[in-house]
């Protein structure tokens, strides 16, 4: 069974840092294109960033884009969200997500974690 574990999330100050993780096992991760969504309170859930299995392809929402970096160590078996410059429109439960295929919409992914909470207080 196939299971993804984020951590890394935390209370932020606008303008601050965070790394997301996400741990997958029970699978064949270097076979699974990655993808960070995200969630606030009362929105719907948002896509974020992808990555194919490569790591050779990456993508992002114009929201995050210039600020996020995803990126992904198959040795570890992780994907990772690096999240700079954060705003306070950021604070979301973030999900990562694992599929066959790059897409934004989240219906493509087969598998996703349980989210980790990330909070940018002005």
């Amino acid at each position: 069974q196939v299971q993804l574990v984020e951590s890394g999330g935390g209370l932020v100050q606008a303008g601050g840092s965070l790394r997301l993780s996400c741990v997958v096992s029970g699978g064949t991760f270097r076979s699974y294109a990655m993808g960070w969504f995200r969630q606030a309170p009362g929105k719907e859930r948002e896509y974020v960033a992808g990555i194919s299995w490569s790591g050779d392809s990456t993508y992002y929402s114009d929201s995050v884009k210039g600020r996020f970096t995803i990126s992904r160590d198959n040795a570890k078996n992780t994907v990772y969200l690096q999240m700079n410059s954060l705003k306070p429109d950021d604070t979301a439960v973030y999900y990562c997500a694992a599929g066959p295929r790059v897409s934004w919409s989240g219906g493509r992914y087969d598998y996703w974690g349980q989210g980790t909470q990330v909070t940018v207080s002005s």
